[in-house]
């Protein structure tokens, strides 16, 4: 089985994520950098696959020379090589994003033989488009499916379940297929010292694609408001105990 794994370098999750002064990008300066919580589970995915099957994983990014730091965590967990569609760090729209994606795909396609599977993370982890694997599915004209928590292959078939009101919903798609991801589906592992030493040498297939002109525009970025908190002091020493009581009562835990 061959799986191919598309990846992107984006901001830690842990980090504080602020805007540049005209809202229109992500101010790097002071974040970290890793794989997309959705993609690290493709990533664990491929490897399982090609651990369960045989074969080979490969995995992809369109980002800048940095992003190969990202591409080395992934070969540390058993992927096997790597291709790197470099990038000057400027944001790609959707559609060239998946037209570079699919030239690569189908020049490797060429080389090596057809992935059976292409493996995406549901949406980025930074701009959250929803719109590779749909697009990449329907140019390459195979069947895609999103939102997936749950996969196995039986023959040449995958099996993906997807999460609806009051259970999943399940579909069976012929093998090549397109499938995105949520985090969830497995809990991916953390990469070992061997596996980084030998990610080292694992071969990593570099091209420049070149920046078309994008056909959607960004208007601006908006950083979701965070819920507000509010304590309450219920009292001091033991003069507080009644007001406890009665919170504890008013939430039912007596």
């Amino acid at each position: 089985m061959r799986v191919l794994v598309c990846i992107k370098r984006v901001p830690a999750v842990a980090g504080r994520i602020t805007l540049t002064p005209d809202a229109r990008a992500i101010d790097m300066k002071y974040l970290g950098f890793a794989i997309g919580p959705h993609e690290e589970c493709a990533v664990e995915q491929a490897v399982r696959l090609v651990e369960a099957h045989g074969g080979e994983a490969v995995v992809l990014t369109l980002g800048p020379a940095e992003a190969l730091e990202q591409l080395r965590d992934a070969m540390a967990l058993g992927v096997a090589r790597a291709i790197h569609l470099v990038t000057d760090g400027g944001n790609w729209d959707p559609e060239s994003t998946v037209d570079a994606i699919l030239e690569a795909v189908r020049a490797d396609e060429a080389a090596t033989g057809p992935f059976d599977l292409i493996l995406l993370g549901n949406e980025a982890g930074d701009s959250g488009g929803y719109q590779v694997a749909v697009r990449l599915g329907r140019l390459l004209g195979r069947p895609a499916v999103t939102g997936i928590k749950g996969m196995a292959i039986t023959g040449g078939t995958v099996r993906c379940e997807q999460e609806a009101a009051g259970g999943r919903d399940v579909y069976e798609l012929p093998l090549p297929a397109v499938v995105a991801v949520l985090e969830g589906l497995n809990v991916p592992r953390f990469p070992s010292v061997p596996g980084r030493l030998r990610a080292k040498s694992k071969p990593v297939a570099v091209s420049t694609p070149t920046r078309p002109a994008q056909r959607m525009e960004l208007v601006r970025l908006v950083v979701p408001q965070g819920g507000s908190k509010q304590a309450v002091i219920l009292g001091r020493g033991p003069e507080a105990a009644p007001a406890v009581v009665e919170a504890l009562a008013s939430l039912g835990v007596l």
